[in-house]
């Protein structure tokens, strides 16, 4: 029997790609705290950051981590005053609750984060 995820959401492993298009709907009304990752496919960090989000995302439920392509989406990143990449905003309630810029080796990043998150199940 095949079973299938009750919704996006419940997908566990991979951070979503968003827009500026989709941003106010899958960020700021979140019911949850989201983890949006700003970043660019030539940025050497950024690329770094990448399989640290995805396992993170793999073992959290308490959050929704997120991936913005600055190039591609100009708007957002010049509203929340981006100026340098990874740059990993934390949103809680529509409100940035945390701001962390460049590389952070995954015990750093969910230190910092874990102040506004509960921890991921071990």
């Amino acid at each position: 029997m095949v079973t299938t995820p009750k919704s996006k959401e419940s997908e566990l492993g991979k951070p979503t790609q968003i827009s500026d298009a989709t941003f106010e709907q899958e960020v700021l009304k979140a019911d949850k705290p989201v983890l949006v990752d700003f970043w660019a496919t030539w940025c050497g960090p950024c690329r770094m950051v990448g399989p640290v989000l995805e396992e993170i995302a793999a073992e959290n439920e308490s959050f929704k981590i997120l991936k913005l392509d600055i190039d591609a989406n100009p708007i957002t990143p010049g509203r929340f005053s981006v100026r340098a990449i990874p740059t990993m905003i934390l949103f809680k309630d529509g409100r940035e609750a945390q701001r962390v810029v460049g590389y952070q080796p995954k015990a750093k990043l969910l230190e910092t984060l874990q102040q506004h998150v509960a921890a991921p199940k071990a």
